[in-house]
């Protein structure tokens, strides 16, 4: 398993399938309690990222929404 330090640098597709692996494995119940506890801190981890990926994205689309001109053409996007 990688260091938390290159989460920053996976995309999101690549965190939230690392994040699947982790809860599969913490739900088949066979790693070891630190095991278990490690996957946890680094799942918490790739959430946050996930999380923080999500939310630059949706005020990407938002900015695009809006407009060069300031005057938003749709409504704004949710992404909830």
């Amino acid at each position: 398993m990688s260091e938390p330090a290159e989460i920053a640098s996976l995309s999101f597709e690549q965190a939230l399938a690392e994040l699947e692996q982790i809860v599969a494995r913490l739900e088949s119940g066979q790693a070891p309690l630190e095991d278990s506890i490690q996957l946890y801190e680094r799942g918490a981890a790739l959430k946050s990222h996930c999380e923080q990926r999500l939310e630059a994205a949706r005020l990407r689309v938002e900015k695009i929404v809006v407009g060069a001109g300031g005057a938003p053409g749709v409504e704004p996007a949710e992404f909830n």
